[in-house]
């Protein structure tokens, strides 16, 4: 599951114009850059990895052409950890205590199939519930000489009162090697029933010695004006 595309349709933010911001990625202290993936709608992803935190775990900032907008904490099962949203200042963290099924990766690469139920907390004293499942097709890709899988998906987030806040589905791409996804062609749909399609897949990877790499100016479809959905209320 990519969350950062979750918390761009919820936002309703399809980025546009072309990039005024130009910059490297600089991580925290004592963390380090693994990998750079260019995305379509104009956006730059950087992964990267600390030594303080728990083994498997890695993080990843977004960029679009105005600079960082969000930054995900993942652990080894891919669960949202930690997730910030840099323009609105709200955190997004698991509770694992209070979730019914945790999503697990290992799960979805040894069955084919993964559903999970799971609570996150913010900030702002809100509480989401992520209701869902993630399976691979059995269709495998190469982009730009990195193996992936495709996996469709299905994810409806509902409030504390159990009202369903939005719907999204489509698909995206699997690493086995990273242990990430990576978001492909979906559609969102807000409570109003105000739907949204997009694909932020990946257009290119960048490793360390490659000329983009830990760039934080996106290079694709930045100069496409694109224009999304503001769904009232956002978050809940």
């Amino acid at each position: 599951m990519n969350l950062a595309a979750f918390f761009q349709a919820i936002c309703g933010g399809l980025f546009a114009a072309l990039p005024a911001y130009a910059a490297n990625f600089i991580p925290p202290k004592g963390c380090e850059v693994y990998l750079t993936a260019q995305l379509h709608n104009c956006q730059v992803a950087n992964y990267y990895t600390c030594s303080s935190d728990p083994a498997g775990d890695q993080w990843v900032s977004y960029a679009d052409g105005k600079g960082a907008y969000f930054l995900s904490h993942i652990d080894s099962e891919t669960r949202w950890i930690e997730a910030q949203s840099l323009e609105t200042g709200e955190i997004d963290r698991l509770d694992q205590g209070a979730s019914k099924d945790n999503a697990s990766y290992s799960t979805l690469l040894a069955s084919g199939r993964d559903d999970y139920d799971f609570i996150t907390r913010n900030n702002f004293a809100q509480t989401q519930r992520f209701v869902g499942a993630d399976t691979l097709t059995g269709e495998s890709v190469t982009i730009d000489g990195v193996p992936l899988e495709k996996c469709s998906f299905e994810l409806s987030e509902y409030d504390a009162q159990n009202r369903k806040l939005s719907t999204r589905s489509g698909v995206q791409y699997v690493s086995r090697k990273y242990r990430i996804f990576l978001s492909g062609p979906e559609r969102f749909e807000n409570a109003a029933g105000e739907s949204q399609s997009y694909d932020d897949s990946p257009a290119r990877f960048d490793f360390p010695g490659d000329p983009g790499f830990s760039s934080e100016t996106p290079e694709y479809d930045c100069d496409m004006m694109m224009t999304g959905f503001s769904p009232a209320g956002g978050r809940g």
